[in-house]
C-alpha cells in the first residue's frame, strides 16, 4: 500500500515526531498510579509527580537549579546533582500526600547507572516508593562524585559538599 493511499492513517504528531511512545504511555497511564517523570535537558534534569485523570496534571515540580538556593556549587546535571533532586522532588511528594509512584523516563534508553535512576535513588533514600530493581541503580562511589573527584583536582571538596547538602535536605 502505497504511503499516502486513500485509506493510509496518519499517525499523531508527536508520535511522527518520535516525542512520544504511545503504547507506552498507555501502559503507565492503566498504573492508576501518580507517575515521577524525568527529563534531562542539556544543563538540567527535571522531576515532576504527574497524575493522569483525562488530563495530565502536574502536582509537583523539581529543576535541578534550585539546588544552587542549598548551596551546590559544582554542575547540576551530574549524577550527584541528579540524586539531589530526585531526594527533593521526593520530599516535595511526600508533603502533597504522595507515597508512591512509578517511573516515567519517556524515550530515554534503560541504561544501568544513568543519570535517570539516580534521581530514582534519590527519590528512594527520601522515601518515595518507585518500583525499581537494586542491580539498575547507581553505585555509592557514583552519586557521592568520587568517579568525578578522580577526573578533576578542581572538585576535590564535592564528597564532602555532597554529604553535607543530603544531610541538610533530608533535615538531619
Amino acid at each position: 500500500m502505497p504511503k499516502f493511499s486513500p485509506t493510509y492513517k496518519m499517525p499523531f504528531r508527536r508520535r511522527r515526531e518520535g516525542r512520544t511512545n504511545y503504547r507506552k504511555r498507555l501502559k503507565l497511564l492503566l498504573s492508576k498510579k501518580p507517575r515521577l517523570v524525568i527529563r534531562k535537558s542539556l544543563r538540567y534534569i527535571n522531576a515532576q509527580i504527574v497524575v493522569f485523570n483525562g488530563s495530565d496534571k502536574t502536582i509537583t515540580a523539581v529543576n535541578s537549579k534550585i539546588l544552587r538556593k542549598y548551596g551546590w556549587k559544582y554542575s547540576c546535571k551530574n549524577l550527584p546533582a541528579c540524586y539531589l533532586t530526585g531526594i527533593l522532588i521526593a520530599k516535595k511528594a511526600l508533603e502533597k500526600g504522595i507515597k508512591e509512584a512509578v517511573l516515567d523516563m519517556g524515550l530515554y534508553p534503560s541504561t544501568k547507572g544513568s543519570k535517570i535512576y539516580a534521581v530514582v535513588k534519590g527519590a528512594l533514600d527520601a522515601g518515595l516508593k518507585v518500583p525499581c530493581s537494586e542491580e539498575i541503580l547507581p553505585s555509592e562511589e557514583r552519586i557521592r562524585g568520587e568517579h568525578i573527584k578522580n577526573y578533576l583536582e578542581k572538585f576535590k571538596n564535592i564528597s564532602k559538599d555532597f554529604d553535607e547538602l543530603k544531610q541538610k535536605l533530608l533535615g538531619g
